[in-house]
């Protein structure tokens, strides 16, 4: 009944011209992000690279470099434009250019991710378990009473803050790009990819020393990871994880994925990932029009009995924190009691 409904809430969902971009929309999104870009080198020429400017300059490059990886996002999930060919063009020059990763190696990821959000060995967003954190209330247990201890796991809830947030960019994500686009042969992204770090280099190099210069680009990596990995863990870490229970597609994207309260700030800060419920139901679907099919999916949930979680972001990004605790107990009960 379930997949019935659904499958009738799509063909509605087309009807009503939800899935058609507004292309104003992203070409604003698009226009800002690059106006930062451009500004935050600019704050750097013309007011000099002492402390405020250094730190100004910074923090406008971060946001530029965010909302650039909202927006690679819904280029590489082809919701921007109607023709595959454009979303795939706009994409390399997003993701490549001007971020300095590979668009394909995301896309590789990602579209795992989709198919089987939360489940082991399925979903590589999860794959810091069990090497650095434990996560899930079964998986927790069973780590526990195999009696396997490869990282403090009672205390990952103090340590997640300076491992994965403010490292996952700097460390993991920098090797891993480069070495899926040079295995996989993705010479066209790796091509792209230095365009941005030439670009970087030269344009920061003229303004600033070396050790500087490489403080800039660390700190702002660092930024810009710290914001993604809460944004993008908010939605799925306090949600059940466990090995593939092979449930209808339906049921695998709701029981792994909750909400955030939406206003005008919290879609822009999360790049509309505050619908990540609706994101996951409907992923070619332009995130400018994730409000306008919630009420419709909150009422499908209710009809079947299922939750249809929406929180605060300020509790969203605490239910991170809370849920690896919550992990980290378990974990050490099972492994001293059981």
């Amino acid at each position: 009944m379930l997949v019935k409904d659904f499958r009738e809430l799509r063909a509605s969902v087309e009807k009503m011209g939800l899935l058609k971009p507004n292309k104003l929309f992203f070409f604003l999104h698009l226009a800002h992000i690059l106006l930062l870009d451009t500004a935050a080198w600019l704050i750097l020429f013309c007011c000099g690279t002492s402390f405020v400017p250094f730190i100004v300059s910074l923090l406008v490059l971060t946001i530029s470099q965010v909302q650039a990886s909202w927006l690679q996002h819904d280029l590489g999930h082809l919701s921007v434009f109607r023709k595959t060919k454009w979303n795939h063009l706009l994409h390399k020059f997003v993701m490549c250019h001007l971020i300095g990763a590979s668009a394909k190696w995301w896309t590789l990821l990602h579209s795992r991710h989709h198919s089987k959000p939360n489940c082991f060995r399925k979903d590589p967003d999860i794959d810091m378990h069990p090497f650095l954190f434990t996560l899930g209330k079964k998986f927790s247990v069973e780590l526990g009473i195999k009696k396997k201890k490869y990282m403090p796991y009672n205390h990952q809830h103090k340590y997640f803050f300076i491992t994965l947030p403010p490292l996952l960019f700097p460390t993991y994500f920098h090797c891993h790009t480069f070495y899926i686009a040079y295995t996989k042969r993705y010479w066209v992204d790796l091509a792209c990819m230095l365009t941005f770090y030439i670009r970087f280099f030269v344009t920061y190099g003229s303004l600033l020393e070396m050790k500087s210069l490489l403080a800039y680009y660390f700190i702002f990596r660092m930024l810009e990871s710290s914001w993604f990995v809460w944004v993008s863990q908010m939605n799925h870490i306090p949600m059940d994880i466990y090995y593939d229970q092979n449930l209808d597609w339906v049921s695998t994207q709701l029981q792994a994925t909750c909400n955030v309260e939406q206003s005008l700030f919290n879609d822009w800060f999360t790049g509309h990932l505050n619908f990540q419920i609706e994101h996951h139901l409907f992923p070619t679907m332009p995130r400018h029009n994730y409000w306008k099919v919630a009420p419709l999916v909150k009422s499908l949930c209710a009809k079947h009995g299922i939750e249809y979680q929406c929180k605060p972001l300020l509790t969203a990004f605490a239910d991170i924190v809370h849920s690896l605790k919550n992990s980290g107990e378990l974990w050490l009960d099972a492994y001293l009691h059981k």
